[in-house]
């Protein structure tokens, strides 16, 4: 690993640590040569799964955009940063437990309103009003007479 300061090849690992219940490994650095300090991540590089498009291509998995649709439809809910970023972690961890070399949008989306009905209701109502196309109130009405109807369930302890 090169020192970030001063670009020196020579480092040498003061502390290591697991985090993210145990997915990564935090280590302390220190440059050899200039004596700073840094951290590193390191994570195991585990393939995704190629995403099946409506249309029929395809794309690489980008968690950026899975991030972003559910922090869309979390938007000034009570939600914490840390349970969002759990749920989109365990919606990886199932998507790549699956051993498929490709997966459809669809169940990817699937995947995300199952996670944001056991996060936030409302953000599960604002995420299935785009993702299924709701054209009126009626569908909307439809949607939460469905979510009504459903035993509620306490969110586990690692999704709040």
């Amino acid at each position: 690993m090169h020192c970030p300061f001063c670009g020196t090849h020579e480092t040498k690992v003061t502390d290591s640590r697991l985090v993210a219940d145990g997915d990564q490994v935090r280590r302390r650095r220190q440059c050899t040569a200039c004596g700073e300090r840094f951290t590193t991540y390191e994570t195991a590089e585990l393939v995704m799964p190629r995403v099946v498009k409506a249309d029929g291509s395809r794309e690489s998995f980008d968690e950026r955009k899975l991030r972003d649709g559910m922090l869309r439809a979390l938007e000034k809910r009570p939600v914490s940063a840390e349970s969002t970023e759990a749920a989109i972690e365990r919606i990886r961890q199932r998507l790549r437990a699956r051993g498929e070399r490709e997966i459809e949008a669809r169940e990817i989306g699937e995947e995300v309103m199952g996670a944001l009905k056991r996060l936030d209701q409302v953000a599960y109502i604002r995420f299935a009003s785009v993702y299924r196309r709701f054209q009126d109130i009626d569908e909307f009405r439809a949607e939460i007479d469905r979510l009504a109807q459903e035993p509620s369930f306490p969110p586990q302890d690692d999704e709040r």
